[in-house]
């Protein structure tokens, strides 16, 4: 699951000292729910007959749709509809996607449908199609909406009072479901065998964990929206636009300024201070659509600034998008065996996720040594994460076709490869590292550089240029493998694995991680970093990535 706290994912925070016992059962059926998923290429391959590249696909465009939606989400609860009545739409969509996909097994519908009951393709009529696609969009607005609202929702009732006996008495049971969930889903799920109970239990927990938080209902605080910092953005181009023939005033203290405002001006958009030029009879509050003041000017110009950096986080998605899908499709026919325990697949996901907790600790640990320059530290320490990610990768594919060959397995596609499933695990580790140090640093970033209106949706569309990092996947593979087959060349995505060069696409994986990099380095050394300490009339004085490796040289001093 994308952008979220993975010490929230096991219920910290979220148990034992939330305010109600109510919210945390939101978090243990979205676990359920996160493995259950985990295998849903394997799924989509084996049950569905799709070809490696096509489940893939769908996978990727479903998980960048779901980062992509909590920007947009984010927007309407500020505005329009509050965290509680967020929750409750995403809920609801949760449980009924969810639903709606158990019901797209074969078994399930098969009567009713006149189709047959076993997991083959020709099983799977238009109904069985419908409801798959129609219940992937609802879970991914259900994770979006609860991504967006939950840790809001849990602020806004921190000052109810705790004395309730009967809300007390459940905070336990709650802090150790959603703590012994992780566990026990992921060492309990894999073995229930057919789709239509893997699927159709995390659908009947997610049910009782919406109807839990909506019996909850008349014991929240309902905090209505106070309005987004986005609309402010988009008012200064509006205003800027409507005096755009205006000529600056001599004295920039005749702009337009709050009293208790302290940003500083920046060079950069100049064009966007027009909006806050004062014209004869204006007032904000009856002309806010042609008045803004000179931080929210400010906010803008920031927002703007941004969208290099943002850009340089599409590599990172398409990155992150294999972990789910190709990872997940080598480890499916791998040795799985540690004695006489087979291991799920799903805890490669759990440790995944334990390596991620731990490198955002060291990712805390070394930004805390150079503070002044962890958000560039932090987000290039992730880019050198992606570059081994895939190195490694292109590495343990290489091997893993080098034994199907020696056992003659090439056109054997279900039979199991003799060769440890523990070999897969570096590259998931050093994936986990990608994604904690990029959410370490671009925090960082956010800290330091962003106006407290502004943070949240930074953050959230920060998410979402990753997110089209996930969908951007599909349209590289597609690229790459056309470009792979010219000369009458085979193309490098063959209908199974076993026929596939994923290690060639690891390596062009790489390449792009490496050059990633580079053009981060040259983006970050030219962005104009904002001085909070500076006065109104002072500017930002350049720093970058240069000024960072001689602060890290003093340092070391």
């Amino acid at each position: 699951m994308e952008k979220s706290s993975e010490v929230e994912l096991v219920g910290f925070g979220y148990g034992y000292g939330a305010p109600t016992p109510f919210l945390p059962a939101l978090l243990w059926a979205d676990i359920l729910v996160g493995y259950a998923f985990f295998e849903m290429q394997n799924y989509l391959t084996d049950v569905w007959k799709l070809d490696l590249t096509h489940a893939a696909g769908i996978l990727n465009v479903w998980t960048g749709l779901s980062m992509v939606l909590p920007a947009f989400f984010l927007f309407l609860v500020d505005e329009r509809l509050g965290n509680f009545t967020m929750l409750v739409i995403s809920s609801i969509a949760y449980t009924v996607g969810i639903a709606f996909v158990t019901m797209s097994t074969p078994p399930v519908l098969a009567n009713r449908t006149g189709t047959c009951k076993q997991y083959e393709p020709e099983c799977i009529g238009h109904t069985q199609k419908v409801l798959f696609y129609i219940g992937m969009a609802s879970v991914a607005v259900g994770i979006a909406g609860n991504l967006i609202s939950v840790h809001p929702f849990r602020e806004e009732q921190e000052d109810k009072s705790n004395s309730n006996p009967t809300i007390d008495f459940l905070k336990l049971p709650a802090f150790t479901l959603v703590v012994l969930t992780p566990v026990i889903g992921a060492i309990a799920l894999p073995y229930i065998k057919p789709w239509s109970l893997r699927f159709g239990i995390p659908a009947i927990c997610t049910a009782v964990a919406t109807f839990i938080f909506l019996s909850g209902w008349r014991t929240y605080d309902k905090v209505k929206p106070q309005g987004s910092p986005v609309s402010n953005v988009c008012r200064v181009f509006v205003a800027s636009a409507y005096k755009r023939s205006k000529p600056f005033p001599l004295n920039s203290r005749d702009l337009y300024r709050k009293d208790d405002e302290s940003f500083s001006r920046t060079r950069f958009l100049r064009c966007l201070e027009r909006a806050a030029i004062i014209l004869p009879g204006e007032d904000q509050k009856k002309d806010r659509w042609r008045l803004c003041s000179i931080s929210e000017v400010e906010e803008a110009k920031i927002a703007v600034r941004m969208i290099p950096m943002w850009l340089t986080f599409i590599i990172c998605g398409i990155v992150s998008s294999v972990a789910n899908t190709y990872f997940v499709e080598q480890a499916n026919n791998m040795n799985r065996k540690v004695g006489k325990w087979k291991v799920p697949l799903q805890v490669l996901l759990l440790l995944n996720k334990w390596a991620k907790v731990w490198f955002g600790v060291m990712a805390n640990r070394t930004l805390k040594k150079y503070k002044q320059y962890a958000a560039p530290i932090g987000i290039a320490m992730a880019m050198v994460f992606s570059v081994l990610c895939c190195i490694t990768a292109a590495k343990v594919e290489t091997r893993r076709l080098n034994v199907i060959r020696r056992h003659g397995l090439l056109d054997k596609p279900d039979d199991l490869i003799p060769m440890s499933i523990f070999w897969l695990l570096f590259q998931f580790v050093l994936q986990a590292g990608l994604e904690a140090y990029l959410e370490k640093g671009v925090a960082a970033f956010y800290k330091d550089q962003a106006p407290d209106s502004m943070e949240t949706y930074i953050e959230h569309f920060t998410n979402a240029v990753s997110g089209l990092g996930f969908m951007c996947s599909v349209l590289s593979v597609y690229v790459v493998g056309k470009i792979s087959e010219r000369g009458g060349k085979p193309n490098w995505f063959q209908p199974t694995l076993n026929m596939s060069r994923l290690d060639r696409y690891y390596w062009v994986l790489a390449a792009l991680s490496s050059a990633n990099l580079l053009v981060f380095i040259l983006v970050a050394s030219m962005y104009r970093y904002k001085n909070r300490e500076a006065g109104d009339d002072e500017y930002a004085v350049d720093t970058g990535v240069a000024a960072a490796l001689s602060g890290i040289n003093e340092n070391d001093d």
